[in-house]
């Protein structure tokens, strides 16, 4: 194929391995990345790497209007855009309503712009997530957005109201709607940039430097539905160039999720540890986590403690009725988990190297 695709949300996990797919597989195409100006070099450098698919870097940010572009950066961009993928937003569960709304809404307000001038787009992917349902429970499907819930963190509300905006213009642009579940590391690898929500606290669970891991905070029995990268981006890519998923809204989930308690208890087998058998409460866990020593550690990803006793089940009739025939699917936990687990361990085993000389730790267990 032919054209421009334009992608917002590098230097982003998702996003870089989805440049990184596109410069295998669509190597006549001119791949364009929004980046702020803070990380340009480190997306240059990466581009480099990449082989001959011609990578463009464009200095700019979403939240600003034409996406801080100058103007003929922006009109060349109208004129030769054929595929746009946005995923650039806030995604830490902690962070303000004022900064996550100015990221999640507006960006994908100053995007949908984007879209609305461009003279050749066949089809604008936004990337949502399965956590726009918010609070609601029970069986979940993907045309269902607004059902009255409630939300639990300003990463869910803005996600939502951003998701609002993009399915306003369903009819008149060429969309996609995509709502991964929490995405994990590579399931050939176990790579992962960054540990969060319910991944981190399994992982923390039992890699803890505490003798006796952590209990398991609830009763475990909710699901837990976590995808690989490399499903997600595949998949993606897979949705944006079939014809049938224009105006579709599609969760990119584990049809099949194992419920948490299963999934914490492969994780300690792997670490040779074991889970205690009793089990403390959600609350009682999130006091836990407050207490000196724990705290800083586990700062980040208390919300995801929400998470893990959430009896939510997300339907993926669409995903699977596009993605039939295609190759794609989402692998089994557990064929992965251990890949998952033993990445895990070597980033933490290395962590304490680096602590034990003295030397700032720099890996996806410190966030």
């Amino acid at each position: 194929m032919s054209g421009t695709i334009f992608i917002t949300g590098y230097p982003g996990f998702i996003g870089k391995r989805l440049v990184r797919h596109l410069a295998k597989v669509a190597r006549d195409t001119r791949i364009v990345l929004l980046v702020q100006p803070r990380f340009v070099k480190e997306a240059t450098q990466y581009a480099a790497k990449l082989g001959p698919a011609p990578i463009d870097i464009l200095s700019g940010d979403i939240v600003d209007i034409h996406l801080g572009l100058s103007g003929p950066e922006y009109q060349r961009l109208c004129d030769e855009v054929t595929y746009i993928f946005h995923l650039a937003a806030i995604s830490y569960l902690g962070m303000p309503r004022e900064t996550a709304h100015q990221v999640n809404v507006h960006g994908t307000r100053h995007v949908l712009e984007l879209a609305r001038d461009a003279k050749q787009l066949q089809r604008l992917v936004h990337f949502s997530t399965t956590y726009v349902s918010g609070d609601r429970v029970g069986v979940i499907a993907e045309d269902e957005l607004d059902c009255g819930q409630g939300f639990r963190n300003s990463y869910e509300e803005t996600k939502f109201l951003a998701e609002k905006l993009v399915q306003r213009e369903r009819d008149k642009l060429p969309i996609t709607i995509i709502r991964p579940a929490t995405v994990v590391g590579d399931s050939h690898t176990g790579e992962i940039e960054r540990f969060d929500g319910p991944y981190y606290l399994g992982m923390l669970l039992v890699l803890s430097p505490l003798v006796v891991p952590l209990p398991l905070p609830g009763n475990g029995v909710a699901p837990l539905n976590v995808v690989p990268v490399d499903f997600v981006v595949e998949a993606t890519w897979s949705l944006a160039r079939n014809p049938a998923g224009r105006g579709k809204t599609v969760h990119l989930v584990d049809p099949n999720p194992m419920s948490a308690r299963r999934v914490y208890e492969l994780i300690a087998r792997r670490s040779n540890r074991k889970l205690p058998r009793f089990n403390v409460s959600a609350r009682a866990a999130d006091l836990m986590m407050r207490l000196p020593g724990l705290e800083k550690l586990v700062r980040p990803q208390r919300a995801a403690v929400n998470y893990v006793n959430h009896l939510a089940l997300y339907n993926c009739h669409t995903a699977l009725e596009l993605l039939d025939g295609t190759g794609v699917r989402c692998p089994p936990l557990n064929t992965y988990l251990d890949t998952l687990v033993d990445y895990a361990m070597s980033v933490w085993k290395d962590r304490q190297v680096k602590a034990a000389a003295g030397q700032e730790p720099d890996d996806p267990l410190d966030r």
